[in-house]
C-alpha cells in the first residue's frame, strides 16, 4: 500500500488534549517534562500520544519562549571517530539535563561552516559548538549577534569567543617530536593531509618542526595529501614519502587513521616497525592500540571536552579556556 502523504492531517495538542481527557497546558508540561501534572494525567498523555502518533511541533514552542533547548554542534568531519567521540561525552550531558544535540558537517571548509552557523542560529540554540578558533569574520559576526553561548572545541591556543575546550596542539606536536627525539630517530618525515584546512593538525605540525629546530635538527622530508584525512591516504602518503625520501627512521603522522595506513604499508612491504621505520600518530584511537603493535601516539581528550564544554554550558559558566592536556602513549611503533 502507498500512502498519500498530501492526503494526512497533523495531530495537534488540542486533539492528544482532548484523547487525554485533560487541558492542553497539561499535555505541554507532560510532554516537556517539566511543572505538575500527576501520574494518572502523565499516563493519559503518553497513551494519545502514542495512539494518535503526536510529534510536537519544536519550532512553535522555540518562538514562544524566544529560545530553546537545542544545542548545536557544527563539526569538520564524521569520517573518523574524534568528533563522534566529542559529541559522545556531551551528548549524554545534555540528554541528562533535557538539551537536545543537533549537528551539521562543514567538510574543513570555513565558508561553508558559516552558513551552516547561521542556519543553526535561525533555531535559537541555547549554544553552537565548534571546532577551533580559526573561523571567517563573518561566522564570528554572526555569533556575537546571536547572544548564545560559544564553545570552541578541541583547541587552546588562540583568542576565545567565550568558552573553549580541548588541548593544546602544538604542544601536542612538540611532545610528539621530543618523544621520537629521545628515542634517537635523527631522519624524520612527516605524512598529513591539508594543514591550510585542517587548522589543528596545522598548529601540531608546527610544533613539531619547532621542537626538531630547537634541538638542531630539521624535517628529512614530507607528504602532504589533498582530501581528508583517511587510512588510504596514509598508507599511499607513505609510499610516497620513502620513495621520495629514502633512508628515513621515522615518521609522524597528522593522526592515527593516516598512522594506520602508513602501517598497513610497512606490513606489506616487508618494511620492519620500529626496527627500520619507526611510526607516531595523534589522537591515541583504539584501533590504533589494538593492531598487534600498539601505535605510539598521542591520547585527546575527546569524550572529555565533549563532556565539560556541555557542563560549562548548563552551568552557565563564564567565559574561559580550559585546557584538558593530553597523554603520551609510547606503543610499540616507536
Amino acid at each position: 500500500m502507498v500512502i498519500d502523504f498530501k492526503q494526512r492531517t497533523t495531530v495537534t495538542l488540542a486533539e492528544v488534549a482532548a484523547a487525554a481527557g485533560v487541558g492542553e497546558s497539561t499535555v505541554s508540561r507532560v510532554l516537556r517534562n517539566h511543572g505538575s501534572f500527576s501520574p494518572k494525567a502523565r499516563e493519559r498523555v503518553l497513551d494519545a500520544v502514542e495512539r494518535l502518533g503526536y510529534v510536537p511541533n519544536r519550532i512553535a514552542g522555540t518562538l514562544a519562549s524566544a529560545g530553546s533547548r537545542l544545542v548545536a554542534f557544527v563539526i569538520p568531519s564524521l569520517t573518523n571517530i574524534v568528533f563522534p567521540d566529542v559529541l559522545r561525552g556531551a551528548g549524554g550531558v545534555l540528554e541528562e539535563n533535557h538539551y537536545q544535540a543537533v549537528f551539521s558537517v562543514t567538510d574543513y571548509d570555513s565558508e561553508r561552516e558559516e552558513t551552516l552557523v547561521s542556519a543553526m542560529l535561525a533555531w535559537r540554540p541555547t549554544a553552537v559548538m565548534l571546532a577551533g578558533f580559526e573561523h571567517t569574520e563573518g561566522t564570528l559576526k554572526i555569533l556575537r549577534a546571536s547572544g548564545c553561548r560559544v564553545v570552541e572545541l578541541l583547541d587552546t591556543e588562540g583568542t576565545a569567543a567565550d568558552l573553549a575546550v580541548g588541548f593544546s596542539n602544538r604542544q601536542a606536536g612538540r611532545a610528539s617530536a621530543e618523544f621520537l627525539l629521545r628515542r634517537g630517530y635523527r631522519r624524520l618525515g612527516y605524512v598529513g593531509h591539508d594543514l591550510d584546512l585542517d587548522t589543528r593538525a596545522g598548529k601540531r605540525f608546527t610544533g613539531f618542526c619547532e621542537a626538531l629546530n630547537l634541538a638542531g635538527s630539521r624535517l628529512a622530508g614530507r607528504e602532504i595529501r589533498a582530501g581528508a584525512s583517511s587510512v588510504e591516504s596514509g598508507r599511499a602518503g607513505l609510499k610516497q614519502l620513502l620513495e621520495r625520501a629514502p633512508g628515513l627512521d621515522a615518521v609522524y603522522f597528522s593522526n592515527d587513521d593516516m598512522a594506520l595506513g602508513g602501517y598497513f604499508h610497512c606490513l606489506s612491504n616487508g618494511i620492519a616497525v620500529p626496527a627500520d621505520l619507526a611510526l607516531f600518530g595523534h589522537n591515541g584511537l583504539d584501533i590504533g592500540q589494538a593492531i598487534p603493535q600498539p601505535l605510539a601516539s598521542i591520547r585527546t581528550p575527546r569524550v572529555a571536552t565533549g563532556k565539560l564544554a556541555a557542563e560549562l554550558v548548563i552551568n552557565e559558566a563564564p567565559p574561559q579556556v580550559a585546557d584538558l592536556g593530553f597523554e603520551l602513549i609510547e606503543g610499540a611503533t616507536a
